[in-house]
């Protein structure tokens, strides 16, 4: 059985069709949806139970990245556990199978992650940050040591994920980082011997129409959880991540020339300014007074007195 598990907040139109897009699915197994509410208002936990899912509501005050999913999956009976967003659908009826397949076939695989593009209304730089992450190349993702942990070798996404439901009993999410709960955990099996597969045939629309303050809090908040996730490595992570920076810049910049979309150069310069500065500040965040860090973060809960 494969248990497609949800995070689900307010999620209106999007849950909608990320419950449609799971329904559609043609997979040669049984299919079960389990969502998890922190506290929605505009019919969500209605939403979903009509379309099937089993839902568990908890206090808003309870979500965390991490121990919210590991709930859905205490909850779930499948052997394999699929992890997307409320916001996420599946772009063809093939998605759930491409993505879970891998794991059937390589018991060496932890887990398996699918290719995400921008949705069809998302501003040219979020298209080309989707593009540039995940592209159409499969991909086996593995780790001999700390010195190969990296952006690249660490990248796993709960927008779209399958994992192996026996390895996640030994390694669920931990409960207490900001986000990147994904690639933490794909830091910890990697070092356990475990390999990663990317499933470029597995698609899901995923965007987030940020604003330049927006942006800013995401990926501070993303530096904070850096350290356990893509920086575990220490210098050769930052390395990898300087060069990955420069090459995405110049790649960006072109892409933008050379599509018709110049007017957007400015725009994109601040927009990708915006996130380096959060994520440089995210990194040093132990620098920062408290205050500080809870007006830049997207998760001022975050920092409530016992919660990390």
């Amino acid at each position: 059985m494969i248990s497609v598990l949800i995070p689900a907040k307010d999620g209106g139109e999007d849950l909608r069709r990320c419950l449609d897009g799971i329904a559609g699915q043609r997979v040669d197994e049984e299919v079960e949806v389990v969502v998890v509410d922190s506290g929605s208002t505009d019919g969500s936990v209605e939403l979903a139970r009509s379309a099937g899912a089993r839902v568990y509501q908890i206090p808003p005050s309870e979500f965390s990245h991490g121990a919210t999913r590991n709930l859905a999956a205490e909850l779930a009976s499948g052997d394999t556990l699929v992890f997307t967003s409320q916001d996420a659908y599946a772009t063809d009826e093939r998605w759930l199978a491409e993505l879970t397949g891998p794991l059937r076939q390589d018991g060496s695989l932890a887990g398996a992650y699918g290719r995400q593009i921008a949705h069809l209304q998302a501003t040219p730089p979020e298209q080309f940050f989707m593009d540039f992450l995940y592209g159409e190349r499969s991909r086996t993702q593995r780790a001999a040591g700390e010195h190969e942990l990296s952006m690249q070798t660490t990248l796993f996404s709960n927008v779209s994920s399958a994992i192996r439901a026996d390895v996640f009993a030994r390694f669920p999410f931990v409960d207490d980082i900001i986000m990147s709960e994904d690639q933490e955990w794909s830091r910890r099996v990697l070092l356990a011997g475990y390999s990663l597969r990317y499933v470029p045939e597995a698609v899901v629309h995923h965007s987030h129409p940020y604003t330049l303050r927006q942006a800013f809090r995401r990926f501070f908040d993303s530096g904070v959880s850096s350290e356990r996730a893509y920086m575990a490595g220490a210098r050769p992570s930052s390395v990898v991540l300087r060069r990955q920076a420069v090459r995405y810049a110049r790649e960006e910049l072109a892409w933008l020339w050379s599509t018709g979309r110049r007017r957007w150069i400015p725009y994109s310069a601040a927009y990708e300014a915006a996130k380096f500065a959060g994520l440089q500040l995210g990194i040093r965040h132990e620098r920062l007074p408290h205050a500080v860090k809870v007006r830049f973060s997207a998760l001022p809960a975050y920092w409530s007195p016992g919660r990390h």
